[in-house]
């Protein structure tokens, strides 16, 4: 059985869903998911997990994410993106200049209160936003702390502003680009949205559809090399057998919430430290 992450470029106009679809006919197995949703009209990084990769997916959902996004001024849209119905129009308004646009992004870096779109898959009551949205429901989206770590100016247009973004999880660049269109008192939309990177995956090694279909098997990458951001820990190989049943074993080490487990250079799983007591969390079977 063939495992491991593809660093898939994903197109414009596609879902993450029709793209795990699309992996499963090429690599003939039902066992393919994706880490970290990126909506239909992005494109960019979506790492994808094959076989056993998908038991991992979880240890990625927490990996800091980078954006080049488009925001188009004197529009906004219910969804917040080109896709929805338009709320709010500006005519014959003056665009910000480049210092009063790096002014008003400084404002979001850091740690922010940010609210998400209601066309978003955050689930409400059970229900996905977007479900209770399309039937015009009325509800509240909950306000949501983001961090936000880096904010660039890299081009202004005659009615658009293109930023890289640096950022941690549940960050909404949709949301951002409302705000940022609040800031400086226009409607904004996201017009284009490509991200860059997701933890090591990044866009200049990823890979499109005719790409993987002509190198197949071998565009995977190991699923410990995925994990470079949780720490490597050795284990004794008298201890793997209790390490794989869910045994702990006694260890002098400080608590570490997740650790890779090697012994001997073969990846184990997923571990923890807790109270000098090591246990595995998800293990490669």
């Amino acid at each position: 059985m063939i495992d491991g992450f593809i660093n898939l470029n994903k197109p414009a106009g596609m879902t993450s869903h029709d793209a795990v679809n699309l992996l499963r006919k090429i690599f003939s197995t039902r066992k393919v998911g994706h880490a970290g949703t990126l909506d239909p009209q992005a494109r960019g990084v979506l790492p994808v997990a094959i076989n056993r990769a998908t038991k991992f997916i979880e240890y990625l959902t927490d990996c800091d994410k980078s954006y080049r996004a488009e925001i188009f001024f004197g529009l906004s849209t219910d969804s917040g993106d080109l896709d929805g119905k338009i709320i709010a129009r500006a005519e014959n308004f003056l665009m910000p200049t480049i210092d009063e646009l790096r002014a008003a992004l400084k404002n979001f870096v850091g740690e922010i209160e940010q609210v998400p779109p209601k066309f978003s898959a955050i689930k409400i009551h059970g229900r996905k936003a977007y479900e209770l949205a399309r039937k015009n429901f009325d509800f509240e989206m909950p306000v949501r702390r983001v961090k936000i770590f880096r904010l660039e100016l890299v081009a202004l247009n005659e009615n658009s502003a293109t930023i890289e973004i640096d950022c941690g999880k549940g960050t909404y660049v949709r949301s951002l680009a409302i705000d940022l269109g609040a800031r400086l008192n226009l409607p904004a939309m996201l017009k284009n949205l490509t991200r860059l990177k997701v933890g090591g995956f990044e866009l200049k090694n990823s890979l499109t559809f005719d790409e993987i279909k002509k190198i197949g098997a071998g565009c995977l990458v190991p699923i410990e090399k995925c994990l470079e951001h949780l720490p490597a820990f050795e284990l004794d190989e008298k201890r793997i057998r209790a390490f794989m049943n869910g045994l702990p074993t006694t260890i002098s080490a400080p608590d570490e919430k997740f650790l890779r487990i090697f012994s001997g250079g073969k990846f184990l799983g997923i571990g923890r430290i807790e109270r000098g007591e090591l246990r595995s969390s998800k293990i490669i079977t």
